[in-house]
């Protein structure tokens, strides 16, 4: 049973986050919550899944204080239930099944180990694993297309095959492809000397699901880049589901304005470098997959010496294993930084602080370094805060819990929200990059 205050207070959430949110976030996230019972003591909401569940708490836990009850221990008066999967109804005229992808000469190749069950998640990844479980449950009515951006070896490629995987064992009868640009660059070049163009393009115009890595290199590839941008054209048209992986975000690539555009029709999610705690759960689990024994203080010793990406990471255990078995010794860190000193990476940059980025953040933005650590809602404190989060969380190797306590105690789901507010605002407002490359410069110095 609903008690009338908890209800409206319950409303004027939605109302409020419907006012900050974008549409397409709201309808996908916000919009499926439903509450099924609630009073002073306890709120129960129903949401579709756990991911759902996940995206409010990560980004909205602080500010619905504000609207629901409270229980004593300061946690939300809050407890969730997953909805039951509703069952359709069978069509009454059996669907026409349309050629599958191996008869037409194309086969759908997927890393056998990129599953969803395997990749490791983390601060740095959660908004985009979230976004691509989206897309896998509902292809071509949740992001379309969906654009994942990161350096190399972060996970962007296991996430896209991922994506295909769950699809296709899901949805069978739909028509799949994952490739790279530089396959479907071969295929235009091999359909073209075999004069077999025409079905070629057929091919891929009539795909449900297409997955292209490494959309970089199509860069100062003018014709190639048409016959893509037609293609895309034509699938998006369809609300047929596409799913783009690349180094830069869309505008960011030597592409035509009509192809970015194109690519930032749907969602645009950013994957970073995953923080300590992340490397040392990937590491972890790549050694349990391999019967590696591995300690903790190991484990850390690797995740602090090599971070750049998961790639390094997953060579330092196979090159461990290698000796590992030679040894048949436990590894001590000692044995572990000679056996992987190549890979390590030097520490001997100046180390960044809270206390320096909070200092260049002040000047920049001329206000004092205790209003970023305070509560003001003057819009100019709070931007030039999101401003000093964001680039703790870019430049610093510590917990997001660790730094956000660092902001007079904010929470770790508080710095996160900062976090993505001007990574977005970063593709679109060259202003906005320009000082934070200037603070950042600063701050280095």
């Amino acid at each position: 049973m609903l008690d009338c205050e908890v209800k409206n207070g319950w409303l004027q959430f939605l109302e409020f986050i419907q006012s900050r949110c974008t549409h397409t976030e709201f309808e996908n996230w916000i919009a499926p919550i439903q509450m099924t019972s609630g009073n002073s003591d306890e709120i129960v909401l129903e949401v579709p899944n756990i991911f759902v569940q996940e995206y409010l708490l990560n980004n909205y836990k602080d500010l619905l204080r504000d609207f629901i009850p409270v229980r004593s221990d300061k946690e939300l008066a809050l407890t969730f239930i997953i909805a039951t999967p509703k069952k359709t109804a069978a069509p009454l005229k059996p669907v026409e099944e349309r050629p599958s992808v191996e008869n037409s000469g194309y086969e759908l190749k997927l890393n056998p180990t990129y599953r969803f069950e395997n990749f490791i998640e983390g601060p740095s990844n959660q908004f985009v694993k979230s976004a691509a479980l989206g897309v896998a449950a509902r292809p071509g009515k949740t992001y379309n297309p969906l654009f994942i951006h990161g350096g190399v070896g972060l996970g962007k490629t296991h996430l896209l095959h991922a994506i295909g995987h769950t699809i296709h064992e899901q949805q069978k009868k739909l028509k799949i492809q994952a490739i790279t640009t530089e396959a479907f660059i071969n295929d235009i070049v091999d359909s073209l000397r075999a004069k077999s163009i025409d079905r070629m393009k057929r091919f891929y115009r009539t795909l449900d699901v297409l997955l292209v890595d490494d959309i970089q290199f199509l860069q100062n590839r003018l014709n190639f880049e048409e016959e893509f941008c037609n293609t895309f054209e034509i699938l998006i048209n369809q609300n047929k589901q596409i799913i783009i992986t690349s180094d830069k975000p869309p505008s960011q690539l030597k592409l035509s304005e009509r192809m970015i555009a194109r690519m930032e029709w749907g969602l645009v999610a950013h994957m970073d470098i995953p923080d300590l705690e992340t490397r040392v759960a990937i590491i972890k689990h790549k050694a349990e997959n391999k019967n590696l024994r591995i300690s903790n203080e190991v484990a850390f010793f690797i995740a602090e010496h090599i971070f750049h990406n998961v790639r390094q990471l997953e060579g330092a255990i196979n090159r461990l294993c290698a000796h590992a078995r030679f040894q048949g010794t436990e590894l001590s860190i000692e044995a572990a930084e000679r056996i992987l000193n190549e890979l390590i990476q030097p520490s001997n940059q100046k180390k960044t602080s809270v206390e320096s980025i909070l200092q260049s953040v002040a000047a920049a933005y001329e206000v004092r370094i205790s209003d970023l650590k305070g509560e003001s809602r003057q819009k100019e404190i709070a931007f030039a805060r999101q401003v000093a989060m964001y680039l703790a969380k870019e430049m610093i190797e510590e917990s997001l819990m660790k730094i956000a306590s660092s902001f007079g105690g904010k929470t770790h789901s508080t710095l996160l929200h900062a976090w993505k507010k001007i990574s977005t605002q970063l593709h679109v407002n060259e202003d906005l990059g320009r000082q934070i490359q200037m603070i950042r410069r600063n701050i280095e110095k």
